[in-house]
């Protein structure tokens, strides 16, 4: 008797780019996924895609946020199932939040959605950190914010990439500076804030990792609180996860240095808290890979909910 696998057909729409790129070869090495592909050509062609759409159990968009709208759309008319890595649906209430983790329930919400919005990665570590303070009612949901975060540049697309690769960028920059960067929205919802942080996003010369730091002080909190209590916190509230754990006390290098790629080519999430000795003062750090639980990593993570899979097939630990 013959026991036959199933397989599942994935549509990657925007395949060329950075994530879709990672998020392809990721799936390229399960067995029981087939990918529908398309050449350069056929990317281009509205008719084509929609059929690698319809066709697919799943469709992953990564595209700019104007043509994942039109894709979404396409979605919606021939009831296909989509998860969205662009920044344009991720405070739509038509969509799941992909970040299982933070919502109740999440992995069976995801399991079940049609639509998906794939977190940011900069929002990732953030609400990874601020959402089970609010929850707990610590920090109050009009404390304003201060999130300086620094990311590689695999971040910041080919152009960046190439950029950084021939040596004409700066070894550091920060960018955003508008203070209307295009995660806010999302970092300001998810958290159950009523007030947008201030963020300033940066780029170093490293290609993949991140870190993303929040400034406390007892004034943010709503009770005394010291950085155990916020890590037994954390502690209870991902307990059961294998990917987000608490960091490591021996994580500092010698020198005191917190690496922002300890986790490149990883899927997994640290989180930090820092104090001097009278817990006055706070600083509060997500550790991740840009590419991985921030981009293409939460991806797969989240088509192998919708498909009833290993939530971990295909990630890296």
């Amino acid at each position: 008797m013959c026991i036959c696998m199933k397989t599942y057909q994935i549509f990657i729409d925007g395949a060329a780019g950075t994530t879709g790129l990672q998020v392809q070869s990721r799936l390229e090495a399960q067995p029981d996924l087939e990918l529908i592909l398309l050449d350069e050509a056929e990317r281009k062609d509205e008719t084509k895609r929609r059929d690698a759409m319809a066709a697919a159990d799943v469709t992953i968009l990564c595209l700019p946020d104007e043509a994942a709208i039109q894709a979404a759309s396409n979605a919606k008319e021939m009831s296909a199932r989509i998860i969205d890595a662009s920044t344009a649906h991720r405070i739509d209430p038509a969509f799941t939040y992909g970040f299982a983790e933070l919502l109740k329930d999440g992995e069976s919400q995801i399991a079940e959605a049609q639509f998906v919005s794939n977190p940011g990665c900069y929002p990732t570590g953030f609400l990874a950190l601020v959402a089970p303070l609010v929850e707990a009612g610590w920090l109050s949901a009009d404390s304003m914010l201060h999130v300086p975060a620094v990311s590689g540049y695999s971040g910041g697309g080919k152009a960046m990439i190439a950029e950084y690769e021939r040596g004409t960028a700066p070894v550091f920059g920060s960018y955003g500076l508008s203070l209307a960067h295009k995660h806010l929205p999302e970092m300001r919802v998810h958290a159950g804030l009523e007030k947008s942080p201030v963020f300033l996003p940066s780029v170093g010369n490293f290609p993949q990792g991140m870190l993303v730091n929040i400034m406390l002080d007892q004034e943010h909190l709503g009770k005394t609180v010291t950085a155990d209590h916020i890590k037994e916190l954390y502690q209870a509230r991902y307990q059961a996860d294998r990917l987000i754990s608490v960091g490591a006390d021996n994580a500092l290098t010698e020198k005191g240095f917190l690496a922002a790629d300890a986790l490149a080519g990883t899927d997994r999430l640290e989180l930090f808290v820092f104090a001097d000795s009278q817990n006055e003062k706070l600083v509060l750090t997500a550790r991740l890979d840009n590419l991985g639980k921030g981009a293409s990593g939460a991806a797969v993570q989240n088509l192998n909910l919708m498909l009833g899979r290993d939530m971990l097939a295909g990630l890296s630990l």
